[in-house]
């Protein structure tokens, strides 16, 4: 049994009252996928720029995530910036720049379609209803989303809730749905 798993990937940029930390591997797919490779093997689809390096490679390396659907594309690695409170419980975004993930289009490998379990990382509900039309055999459909495709999309969003198992939001996300 093996995860696909689709969304983003990202250099992230952290403030907290203890220190800042600059370029850091993020993303919602990259935390999953890690995690998820303890247990299962995982197929990871997502897209990254020019700027994303051998050494940011290297959490996924030794670990059971297949890249075949990983993207290179010109451009730069999405990047977000937030500031987390002391408690570490809740954060401000400071930034948001989509570059090469604005125009992220995920194309599942064939070998990835036979998926009996499906993740579906925060990106917008378009992108995630293209994916599950993509899977020919989902039994779990997991996903993530955020207040922006909550405030702004909210109708494609309701139709992916209609297809997926579980979702994950934050108690402040959770609230606004």
């Amino acid at each position: 049994m093996s995860i696909v798993a689709v969304g983003s990937i990202a250099l992230d940029t952290i403030k907290t009252p203890f220190g800042q930390a600059d370029d850091v591997v993020g993303g919602s797919l990259t935390y999953f996928a890690v995690a998820a490779s303890y247990f299962t093997d995982v197929n990871l689809v997502a897209v990254v720029g020019q700027d994303f390096n051998e050494q940011h490679m290297q959490i996924f390396a030794g670990r059971r995530i297949d890249l075949q659907g990983l993207e290179h594309a010109r451009g730069k690695t999405f990047r977000w910036g937030g500031e987390y409170s002391y408690n570490l419980n809740s954060r401000e975004t400071l930034f948001t720049d989509l570059n090469v993930f604005e125009r992220f289009q995920p194309v599942l490998p064939d070998s990835y379609r036979e998926a009996d379990i499906v993740f579906l990382g925060n990106m917008h509900p378009s992108l995630q209803l293209s994916v599950l039309d993509q899977v020919t055999s989902k039994r779990i459909v997991g996903m993530d989303s955020m207040n922006l495709w909550i405030e702004t999309t909210s109708k494609e969003l309701r139709d992916v809730l209609k297809r997926a198992n579980i979702l994950k939001l934050d108690d402040a996300e959770a609230r606004q749905l």
